[in-house]
């Protein structure tokens, strides 16, 4: 029995450990920062081998818990994303007084998000997600001096709590009318009755709101703004990719015979999320807000491949959160190094930032365009196999739009990428490495390009002509 559960809840324990050992550690008086976060790195990459290396799979706890490999690759990728945002917030929490109480909150919730993925039962899966959801908004307001961050924590816990309920009711539901909050027995004894209709409803409005679906989004921007960059970051990655995984287990698993129910529901959010998100990252000059908005239309590109409703989706959503997690932990790892090395956050303070820092503006400019899904990084073969696997219900409108949005995501990315490259600003970020790539070949022909009299309109043009001709291909490959 200990050995099933030290060898199937190995990421588990290594958390466990990890958040008993900084507990025992903060009551014996704590200790230097560089110290725990060494502690806390150490066990994250210990967790991450242990995943790796050891296969097997299983269920414990009356068939609460399970595990298999897609979802300990799962896993080992939400372990990878926390160990990143560490080593990201590492010069920030070394300069806050609860250094400790930050790691803490931090595992708890990586902990909560395990759970949540390995929960084969409705029950589990609520547990796990408010393990994973309490703490967050504890690390939201961690800019103790800041009212905003204050407002920010607020904002994101009274919303959980009202997205908690909702999912509630419709877990009361499900069991009213089945009588089992098993994952295995629910999808044999959903016969879409109007109640049971209403259950999945509330089910798939909760997780919207966790995932910042669209019309269930209106909480992300201003936490996003309000919260420290790190922990931006972590409810971007993070959280998102973890409420996706889920997601889209439950959907096909649980309500894989209610299909007709939520296929239309999720083609709508998607349809929403794409649009909105996109038409006001447009408006934005906060960075952080900025992202909030790509992170939202992002979401709908994810729901597109989720409509696809075969094993393909699930392939693709797992392809696309991988690039997702390094594409934005890039980018928000230069607005970090930036808002503490200046103290600004606004695309404005961006001017200039090619001349001042290159090294800067080069990875955040390929961070972006992985976003924007650009050909050749890898967000491009990301949101095309999205496309694809959405593509194989035949419903081509949901893929236009899909395509059409791509096009519209551009103008905002470009935009940042624009004030880099070809605008000027009194005041520098820095002049790390500047001088080894201004004198360097690539340097020297991004600038003939990126100069103030080159068309921007001809750019969007070609771009165009790559999301024309990816729409082209999908409808092809299908046909």
């Amino acid at each position: 029995m200990w050995t099933d559960i030290l060898l199937l809840m190995r990421t588990e324990m290594m958390l466990i450990l990890i958040i008993f050992l900084l507990l025992f550690w903060k009551l014996g008086g704590g200790g230097r920062v560089q110290i725990v976060q060494a502690v806390v790195n150490g066990g994250l990459v210990l967790a991450l081998l242990l995943g790796f290396v050891l296969s097997d799979s299983g269920e414990l706890f009356g068939h609460m818990f399970r595990t298999n490999d897609l979802l300990r690759l799962e896993k080992n990728m939400l372990v990878l994303a926390a160990l990143l945002v560490s080593l990201l917030a590492s010069q920030w929490v070394a300069a806050h007084r609860h250094a400790m109480e930050f790691y803490l909150l931090m595992i708890s919730t990586l902990l909560g998000m395990c759970f949540m993925l390995s929960s084969a039962n409705l029950l589990m899966f609520y547990l796990g997600l408010e393990l994973a959801s309490i703490p967050l908004a504890a690390m939201v307001n961690f800019d103790l001096q800041r009212k905003q961050s204050a407002e920010a924590a607020f904002k994101m816990i009274v919303s959980s709590a009202f997205a908690s309920g909702i999912l509630l009711f419709g877990i009361s539901w499900l069991y009213g009318t089945t009588g089992t909050v098993d994952f295995d027995s629910l999808a044999t004894a959903l016969t879409g009755s109007p109640l049971q209709v209403l259950g999945v409803v509330a089910v798939l409005a909760g997780f919207g709101f966790k995932m910042s679906a669209v019309p269930f989004h209106l909480w992300t921007a201003d936490v996003y703004e309000g919260a420290p960059v790190p922990v931006t970051a972590y409810l971007s990655v993070l959280s998102k990719s973890a409420i996706l995984f889920v997601f889209v287990s439950v959907l096909y698993t649980v309500f894989g015979s209610m299909q007709q129910v939520w296929y239309i529901v999720i083609c709508v959010l998607a349809i929403g999320s794409m649009l909105v998100g996109n038409l006001f990252a447009m408006r934005q000059q906060n960075m952080k807000r900025f992202l909030a908005f790509s992170s939202i239309a992002q979401v709908g590109f994810i729901l597109v491949g989720v409509c696809g409703v075969n094993a393909t989706s699930s392939a693709a959503v797992v392809f696309f959160l991988l690039v997702y997690l390094f594409s934005n932990l890039g980018a928000f790892a230069i607005v970090q190094h930036i808002s503490q090395s200046t103290g600004k956050e606004t695309i404005d303070d961006y001017r200039g930032l090619a001349r001042a820092n290159p090294a800067l503006a080069w990875l955040l400019a390929i961070a972006l365009f992985s976003l924007a899904g650009i050909p050749p990084t890898a967000g491009f073969f990301g949101k095309f196999f999205l496309l694809l696997a959405g593509a194989g219900k035949g419903t081509w409108f949901l893929i236009i739009v899909a395509a059409l949005n791509m096009i519209v995501s551009l103008y905002y990315y470009l935009r940042v990428v624009k004030a880099m490259f070809m605008e000027t600003q009194a005041s520098r970020t820095g002049g790390l490495c500047g001088r080894y790539f201004h004198h360097g070949f690539v340097w020297r022909c991004l600038r003939v390009y990126f100069q103030p009299h080159a068309s921007v309109e001809a750019l969007l043009l070609i771009l165009l002509f790559h999301a024309v001709w990816l729409s082209i291909k999908i409808i092809l490959l299908k046909n």
